[in-house]
């Protein structure tokens, strides 16, 4: 009897020590998924912060590039004052900032921005277009060749304000043509925000 006394004891005890041991591994499960539970919501904060990031980047996205006629041969002058240049075919528009109605870009941020542009005149007679930020005249791409097509290039880097307005005036007295090749464009982007 004292050997089976001895023998329920050693199991209790031993049945005991099973008890702790199951209780300490249900506390390391408890604490296991308590820390997953902190790392799956730190995962779904950080992707969140990447979703706000990809959006604020999409809204920084500028760049267009258009030319003066969608098709057909046109020549545009000579006017007796400058007269702004409407550039109808647009081939880019990212964050739809110029427009193809008016010929001005509207800068969305502000930031550096760079424009170009390039234009084709008609034997005989100067080509000239100004680029003009808000109403002050800035660079003027400008040619006058005796014979064939002048042609003038210039380009910029501004700072520019959000709402400031951009866009290309042809000079007075001069001529300033396109057709299906558009050799006549204007084009900008944004370099980076301020």
């Amino acid at each position: 009897m004292k050997y089976l006394q001895a023998e329920n004891k050693e199991q209790a005890v031993e049945l005991g020590d099973q008890q702790t041991e199951v209780e300490k591994l249900k506390k390391q499960q408890q604490e296991q998924a308590a820390k997953l539970d902190k790392q799956e919501d730190q995962l779904q904060d950080q992707q969140t912060e990447v979703e706000k990031l990809k959006k604020q980047l999409q809204g920084k996205q500028v760049a267009f590039s258009a030319s003066l006629v969608v098709t057909g041969d046109q020549i545009f002058g000579p006017f007796k004052r400058h007269t702004p240049l409407v550039f109808k075919h647009v081939v880019t528009n990212i964050g739809n900032a110029y427009n193809s109605h008016t010929g001005a870009f509207t800068a969305p941020l502000k930031g550096a921005y760079h424009f170009e542009w390039h234009i084709l005149g008609n034997g005989g007679t100067p080509t000239g277009a100004v680029l003009v930020k808000n109403s002050k005249h800035i660079f003027i791409a400008y040619e006058v060749q005796s014979s064939q097509y002048p042609s003038a290039s210039q380009g910029v880097s501004l700072l520019l304000e959000a709402g400031d307005v951009v866009f290309v005036r042809q000079f007075h007295s001069s001529k300033v043509g396109d057709n299906y090749n558009h050799h006549t464009t204007f084009s900008g982007h944004l370099l980076f925000t301020m």
